[in-house]
């Protein structure tokens, strides 16, 4: 498996240089504009790399003889989105096409989890929301460099730590497994390799992810969550993207309490006032962000009993820590903001 590991890894890094040819060719860039929080003009759809990553993993498993019947429907659902989503980087479609698309995208993804059955409805129900919710709250994070590389190794790390080590607080989940593997190994590898070019200082960065990017990674994450969730019983294992979760939803509110287009290009993240007001650095942002949720992620794996009245208390206290958290930085920097978009008018 270690070979295949090193194989795999030199594919990736050399699909990702044949992507970075093509788009310079076809002229697939990001340019940057009052709402960035970059200066340069920038390759975009680099993240297309995450969805190559499963499709060498296929491959990889059928040299290995291995059986992945079961996620043939995943990787169908993935190639869909992965590429309604690239369409979309490269010339915008209508929303309508894009819901389509996670809709079918969604439910290619149940039927792999095996709950496409209508004694399941709710779970499939609940999911729905879970996974159009979270995929675009991914997709709406992906704003500075290495914020999307770096979160996806803060949650794919633990889960395969949880996956393939011994945890006296997730007995329940480490059984058997809840998902191969290498599944979570290549998709680390993918990561790792679009990191490379991805997660470094303004004005020296390759490439962004893109939508196709953004959104795969957020398909396969939740893929795997969906995986131990069903195989634990417990949803609470959400806390493995709770970061993302409260910043992203905070920030949603915040817009609605403003009356704002909630379609519209903005700068109001936790994370982006990090970077563009306050001044700190792209990598930095992205490495508090990793660490932040790697310490919350770890210590439900190691730490906290594997009880469910334990695993809900635990989701709860930190999910109000990180909400009393966000309320109080942007009381105390959001008029930084302020003070930039009054710029803009005045411009």
């Amino acid at each position: 498996m270690w070979l295949l590991y090193i194989i795999s890894f030199v594919v990736l890094v050399a699909a990702e240089l044949l992507y970075f040819r093509i788009a310079d060719h076809f002229n697939i860039i990001d340019k940057p504009n009052e709402r960035s929080s970059h200066s340069n003009v920038v390759l975009r759809g680099g993240g297309i790399i995450f969805t190559i990553s499963m499709i060498v993993w296929a491959v990889m498993m059928a040299v290995h003889g291995k059986d992945i019947s079961a996620y043939l429907p995943f990787l169908g659902g993935l190639l869909l989105i992965a590429g309604v989503s690239f369409v979309d980087d490269v010339h915008s479609l209508p929303d309508s096409v894009r819901l389509v698309a996670q809709c079918a995208s969604m439910a290619l993804m149940a039927w792999s989890l095996g709950v496409l059955h209508w004694e399941y409805w709710w779970i499939a129900l609940i999911g729905a929301v879970v996974f159009v919710g979270a995929s675009n709250i991914v997709n709406f994070m992906d704003g500075i460099n290495g914020i999307t590389a770096c979160y996806s190794l803060g949650v794919l790390v633990p889960l395969a730590l949880l996956n393939g080590r011994p945890s006296p607080a997730a007995e329940g989940a480490q059984g058997v497994g809840f998902i191969e593997q290498s599944f979570l190994m290549v998709a680390v590898l993918g990561v790792l390799v679009f990191a490379w070019f991805n997660c470094r200082p303004r004005g020296k960065v390759k490439c962004f992810a893109g939508d196709v990017g953004a959104v795969g990674i957020a398909f396969i994450m939740l893929f795997a969550l969906g995986r131990l969730m069903i195989k634990t019983g417990d949803v609470t294992w959400l806390v493995f993207l709770v970061v993302y979760g409260v910043d992203g939803c905070c920030t949603i509110v915040h817009r609605i309490m403003l009356h704002e287009n909630l379609g519209a290009a903005h700068r109001k993240h936790l994370y982006q006032l990090l970077a563009n007001e306050l001044h700190r650095g792209h990598v930095f942002v992205s490495f508090t962000y990793m660490t932040l949720q790697l310490v919350i992620s770890m210590v439900m794996i190691y730490v906290i009993p594997n009880t469910p009245l334990a695993h809900w208390l635990y989701l709860i206290i930190v999910t109000a820590l990180l909400c009393a958290g966000y309320v109080w930085f942007m009381k105390l920097h959001y008029h930084l903001h302020e003070e930039y978009l009054a710029s803009l008018k005045k411009d």
